[in-house]
């Protein structure tokens, strides 16, 4: 009779430790997901509103501050409002290079330099204070950043540290394979083994890698493995470097000219 509910105990003790195994990889997917969803909600959302809010600033502030009495106000309004609405662009890209913000700048400057009246500094001074106002609203939502900034962000960059939680443990195939697959759902052992082809102690090896750098951990012994928040940034930084650089790749070489071509 013991022996019958010591196994009746156990066969339920195995079932719930498996519906729970199961509910909290159904909570874990569903509040990633829905919180990935929310996000790009908000950032579609909020990006309209500033956007909107941006354009209206450009017609409203030069439209007040302009010289009013000057024959050239229609045809100088257009001109700075085309070179703002052109910068603002950069917000629905989602970035903006430092050779853009240049190029704003050069263009305002070269406009200036051809003004013909005394007054027009009046006009430029408010189209540069727009445009100076534009760049700390993207500065602010981190779609741009100054190179004074990113030359200080370089030369703080902890090189040991940088190999050795980052490029170490995620400059490999098999580990990259692992991390992206854990983005997903959690795994056990065994379907990481299915997915990667790697056996026991190969697979273990990689598992540790990632674990040792924090980006992924196991939730209890022989239980599956998930995803961490460091994990998740730093797989979505890898896509996103990645895709960039692709980006770049594609355009230099559509843009390229021949060798044969030049001789």
């Amino acid at each position: 009779m013991g022996s019958d509910l010591e196994r009746d105990i156990a066969a339920i003790r195995s079932k719930l430790e498996a519906v729970h195994e199961e509910l909290l990889r159904f909570v874990e997917m569903s509040n990633q997901q829905h919180l990935a969803s929310i996000l790009e909600g908000c950032r579609v959302d909020y990006g309209r509103a500033i956007l909107g809010y941006a354009l209206e600033e450009i017609e409203g502030g030069l439209e007040a501050n302009m010289v009013g009495d000057c024959q050239m106000k229609a045809a100088c309004k257009a001109l700075f409002s085309d070179l703002l609405k052109g910068n603002l662009d950069h917000l629905k890209a989602g970035r903006i290079s430092e050779e853009a913000i240049g190029g704003a700048r050069s263009k305002m400057e070269d406009m200036r330099r051809k003004a013909p009246r005394e007054e027009c500094a009046t006009c430029f001074s408010q189209a540069g204070r727009l445009l100076e106002k534009q760049l700390d609203l993207m500065r602010s939502l981190r779609v741009y950043r100054d190179a004074d900034i990113e030359k200080d962000s370089i030369e703080g960059l902890d090189e040991e540290g940088a190999v050795r939680g980052l490029l170490e443990p995620l400059g490999n195939g098999q580990r990259l394979q692992i991390i992206k697959a854990l983005a997903l759902e959690t795994k056990s052992f065994s379907a990481l083994s299915k997915l990667t082809g790697l056996r026991g102690g190969n697979l273990l090896f990689h598992l540790q890698k990632l674990s040792e750098a924090r980006m992924i951990i196991q939730r209890h012994e022989r239980g599956g493995y998930m995803i961490t928040a460091r994990g998740y940034k730093a797989l979505k930084g890898i896509s996103q470097l990645y895709s960039d650089l692709s980006d770049e790749g594609a355009g230099s070489e559509a843009g390229a000219t021949p060798q044969s071509a030049r001789v």
